[in-house]
């Protein structure tokens, strides 16, 4: 069953997604012949950041930790990247 989805996740999406966008286009300008380096590169930096925020807010105290935030920040940066890289691949190809 399917249950809601919390407005704060939300938040946590659509940030992810204009992270993900960011940073793949950045990867790109910064390493133009390896497209599947930079999706990893940058996938990794997603999950760090993500994750970062919320560890940052259970070891601090500042914020609240919840594990879902960082979830939705990572699946909003996958889409985030492959709109990014959708983009570089119908403009280049693979090449």
């Amino acid at each position: 069953m399917l249950r809601k989805i919390a407005p704060d996740k939300w938040k946590h999406f659509y940030v992810g997604i204009l992270m993900g966008a960011v940073l793949q286009g950045l990867g790109w300008w910064l390493l133009p012949g390896h497209i599947g380096l930079s999706a990893v590169l940058v996938f990794a930096i997603v999950v760090v950041v993500s994750y970062g925020f919320e560890l940052f807010s259970l070891i601090t105290g500042m914020g609240r930790y919840d594990f879902m935030d960082a979830v939705a920040s990572v699946i909003g940066g996958v889409l985030g990247m492959g709109a990014i890289l959708s983009l570089i691949i119908g403009l280049n190809g693979f090449d």
